[in-house]
């Protein structure tokens, strides 16, 4: 085409809009609250269903009833045409040359073009669910409010997803912070709000998972739910995808496999779609490659009995995987079995997606499964947390990270065909919808999609201060919290648009769960900034022991260390927290607490922590208690001396607790995060005890070595995945000393793991989890420049090397002759 042609198109359309030109940036609108549908459309149940969606949001929202003809107006009045890309014959001419100027739509595509001047809007699909997600994107622009429709004249839009698959897990089972709550009609506003952002698949689960069968909060079966849930995708055109692992006893016994064929004919029997099967090689249900696939095949065929064109879907996640377990499982994956529908990467995935990209054949499609639900210890953990931060929200807290969600989703998009993502519950609700728009569109930008998260589910007026808000609960999480003073000024914002809030907003999920992280990030950062001065108080308390009597001491010490709870701050904060969580639970069936809304722990709970200790002082009490029962004065001295000097490593050592950015300054990283979101090449923080049997803790109020508190810094670990080697390099050292180095081996993981220094042998492998702290002579050779670079790496099959505190301790009698 021509730039003439080009030229006189673009005029003509402008003409047809009424002189808008296309995608302009105003804040014009088109009073559209006495307007009809127009639709031809008799028989197609999807477009049917999307006028439906239309309709029902908009009384929802404006209490406006939009009637539905199936001709054109005889007279001037505002009206939406929605149609399908095949019925633009029935158009008038002027609509279609509208429609011409838009660039072409691909499946599921749809264009929107609003023309002022006749007060119409057009929403036209490339095929039925393109009418949908048509739909689904004037809502989100719509500006509604009680009595009134306005539409901004400047919507011209032609859009197609760039991947197929847009989706999200919904678990019917305890496991769950929230959906085990719901009622079918929940689910099914729930699954329409994922619908008008974009997603075309939801993944549901079978009643048998690594979880219990049932909760006090279901009020169905989990059969009769997922059938529900199964008929509500129907309805909405969406893919139906279930989670489905193997937890069977044996899967090369045939009595336990009869077993497990047998509950698979009643759950797919039972479900009237099921498009596909997400089977994962572990977490759980761990099998040999050999014996995975023999058993995949046997479930196929009863998959295909019920629903014959749903095909399988394999992962390759492993806890302690092995070369051998891998070469098996893509030496099946590159069969290309007929029942075969591609690879799943997801959490607990050893291989980087680039790297299984080679290893299976060209046409073999791969689906990502993200972990959106959960901020440490899990796939993609927010980098370098803050400790406080970690404790207290914990692993599955509300956890908006639009910015960072963007980032992890562009990494590696281009290796799949879209993503279902892995979710727990509500808590990750704001990540759903940017996924979903990421996976529609990767160059959209965060702000869009955040706008029209909180203009739809929230408000026009709240648009600016809920979207803003959510950015700004993003950056309380980035970085040291008590140097962040920004988390004081979130909580501002948000508690402006609380007295502004109408009742109907204030009982809004959403907008309640923003305004619960406000409140709950800024009585964290407060008491961090009291309990850090308390801690120190105490400290210089012990100090003057000496002087004063070491009994004295420590009393002043305790009394000063229990301040943090006899005489707590800012408690009206915390009061709005608890009020908060009260109304999640009413509102969503949000469990954010054990005990009064009976969640699963560590599941959401993120309540129950909201006054675990941020200081050492539960370390500092144990230890305090026991000096005072030595009866001799010096010794309880000397002891009180060895308690404050437990982090000084001597004139000219070197301390590390990799819980601060500092220390994180010597850990040798070789790819970027924007290049490894994942953290499977790269080093990530680690969080955890992990001792006396314990894989992991949550929170610090856990027990540790031998019945005493263990201190924070054992909480914080420096970590790599798997057999990645960790490297820690100091610089400047002594080349005419001898050193010892103290390392702290804690965390979530017990794995089998060496240490070299300059590729010198420290120590051979060694299991950790046993016990903290061990000391090791370092080679003379290792130090000769003055340059140290340790090195740590696991055995084959193990999950990772832990490190959280390393003392570097010169030892200047054994110095070396000049």
């Amino acid at each position: 085409m021509s730039e003439r042609t080009n030229l006189f198109s673009l005029i003509l359309f402008c003409i047809l809009v009424g002189g808008m030109m296309p995608n302009t940036m105003n804040s014009q609108t088109m009073d559209m609250s006495t307007s009809k549908i127009v639709c031809f459309e008799k028989k197609n149940p999807l477009v049917l269903k999307s006028i439906s969606v239309l309709h029902e949001e908009v009384v929802k929202r404006t209490h406006i009833q939009l009637r539905v003809q199936r001709k054109w107006p005889t007279e001037s009045q505002p009206t939406i045409v929605i149609g399908l890309k095949g019925q633009l014959d029935k158009f008038p001419q002027e609509y279609q040359e509208v429609l011409e100027t838009l660039p072409a739509t691909q499946v599921e595509g749809y264009k929107i073009a609003v023309l002022p001047k006749s007060k119409t809007v057009l929403v036209v699909g490339n095929d039925p669910r393109g009418v949908l997600y048509g739909i689904g994107n004037l809502l989100r622009k719509m500006e509604m409010g009680a009595g009134e429709i306005l539409v901004p004249v400047d919507i011209q839009i032609s859009s197609s997803p760039k991947y197929p698959i847009r989706g999200h897990q919904l678990g019917y089972r305890p496991k769950t912070n929230s959906y085990d709550a719901w009622s079918a009609s929940q689910f099914d506003s729930y699954i329409r709000d994922l619908a008008i952002f974009g997603a075309n698949s939801i993944e549901i689960m079978p009643p048998r998972t690594d979880d219990d069968f049932t909760s006090v909060h279901m009020q169905v079966p989990v059969i009769e739910m997922i059938e529900e849930q199964s008929k509500i995708c129907d309805s909405y055109g969406m893919d139906v995808w279930m989670w489905y692992p193997n937890l069977g006893k044996d899967y090369e016994n045939s009595d336990s496999v009869k077993l497990e064929i047998e509950e698979r004919h009643k759950i797919f029997k039972a479900l009237p779609r099921l498009d596909a099967l997400f089977v994962p090689g572990g977490d759980p249900g761990d099998l040999e490659p050999d014996v995975l696939f023999n058993w995949l095949a046997q479930e196929a065929e009863v998959l295909n009995k019920y629903h014959p064109n749903a095909k399988i879907w394999v992962s390759p996640q492993a806890f302690r995987p092995t070369k051998a377990w891998f070469d098996a499982f893509y030496g099946h994956v590159n069969k290309e079995y007929s029942w075969f529908g591609g690879i799943v990467f997801g959490p607990w995935i050893k291989t980087p997606i680039q790297e299984i990209r080679k290893r299976i054949n060209t046409g073999i499609p791969i689906r990502r499964y993200p972990d959106i639900t959960h901020s440490l210890s899990s796939q993609y953990p927010i980098p370098k947390w803050d400790l406080a931060y970690a404790i207290t929200l914990g692993r599955e807290c509300i956890n908006p990270r639009p910015t960072d969600e963007k980032m992890i989703h562009n990494a590696i998009d281009d290796y799949a065909q879209g993503s279902i993502s892995y979710s727990e519950g509500t808590n990750d609700d704001v990540n759903k919808m940017i996924w979903t728009a990421q996976d529609w569109d990767p160059n959209s930008p965060v702000i869009d999609a955040l706008r029209d998260y909180a203009r739809f589910f929230v408000g026009n007026e709240y648009t600016e201060g809920v979207a803003q808000g959510l950015i700004a609960l993003e950056k309380n999480l980035e970085g040291p919290l008590l140097t962040n003073e920004s988390v004081v000024r979130t909580l501002q914002q948000w508690q402006e648009l609380e007295k502004k809030a109408t009742p109907e907003v204030l009982l809004n999920f959403r907008f309640q769960m923003g305004l619960i992280r406000a409140y709950f990030d800024a009585y964290q950062y407060r008491r961090l900034i009291y309990e850090t001065e308390l801690e120190q108080m105490a400290r210089q308390q012990l100090i003057l022991a000496s002087k004063e009597g070491s009994k004295i001491a420590i009393k002043k010490a305790r009394e000063t260390l229990s301040n943090a709870w006899e005489v707590p701050v800012m408690v009206q904060w915390k009061e709005r927290c608890l009020e908060l969580a009260d109304a999640l639970f009413n509102s969503i069936g949000a469990q954010l607490t054990i005990e009064k809304h009976f969640a699963a722990a560590g599941r959401g709970n993120f309540i129950d922590n909201i006054d675990v200790p941020l200081n050492d002082a539960m370390w500092l009490l144990d230890q305090l208690g026991s000096i005072e029962k030595r009866e001799n004065e010096e010794v309880r001295l000397e002891e009180i001396d060895k308690m404050l000097e437990r982090n000084n490593p001597g004139p000219g050592g070197f301390y590390d607790n990799f819980g601060s950015l500092r220390s994180w300054e010597r850990v040798v990283s070789h790819v970027s995060r924007e290049l490894d979101p994942g953290d499977l090449v790269s080093p990530r923080t680690g969080f955890g005890v992990g001792l006396k049997g314990e894989e992991w803790v949550h929170e610090v109020t856990a027990k540790g070595f031998e019945g005493q508190s263990t201190p924070l810094a054992w909480m914080n670990q420096v970590t790599t995945l798997y057999d990645q080697p960790l490297e820690i390099v100091y610089n400047n050292l002594d080349p005419k000393s001898s050193y010892k180095i103290r390392v702290a081996y804690t965390g979530r993981f017990r794995s089998r793991i060496k240490m070299t220094a300059d590729d010198i042998l420290v120590h051979d492998f060694i299991k950790t989890g046993v016990q903290p702290i061990y000391e090791f002579k370092i080679p003379e050779d290792a130090i000769k420049d003055g340059d140290l670079k340790l090195e740590w790496t696991c055995g084959e099959g193990e999950r990772g090397s832990q490190v959280s505190e390393i003392w570097i301790i010169r030892d200047d009698i054994t110095q070396k002759e000049q």
